[in-house]
């Protein structure tokens, strides 16, 4: 699944997402992809957020993360 599809997919589950990276910290040595969720998809629990030195390991905290919640997550285990 490319990232088109599965922002698609998350997008018509009702999870709104923004994915970044950030210079400044990628110039520290730091963490400089982060991965925030939100949106009724999520339910009550409110927003997801991760943060990690690369894209993948960002994105699968993310869905760990989303894959805990209630809901038909099943998919994301695709990626």
């Amino acid at each position: 699944m490319d990232i088109e599809q599965l922002m698609d997919k998350l997008g018509r589950s009702g999870v709104t997402v923004i994915l970044k990276v950030d210079d400044e910290r990628m110039a520290e040595g730091g963490e400089p992809w982060t991965l925030v969720m939100s949106g009724p998809g999520l339910g009550k629990q409110g927003f997801i957020r991760a943060e990690s030195s690369s894209l993948n390991d960002c994105l699968e905290q993310g869905f760990v993360r989303l894959r805990a919640r209630p809901g038909d997550w099943e998919w994301l285990t695709e990626i």
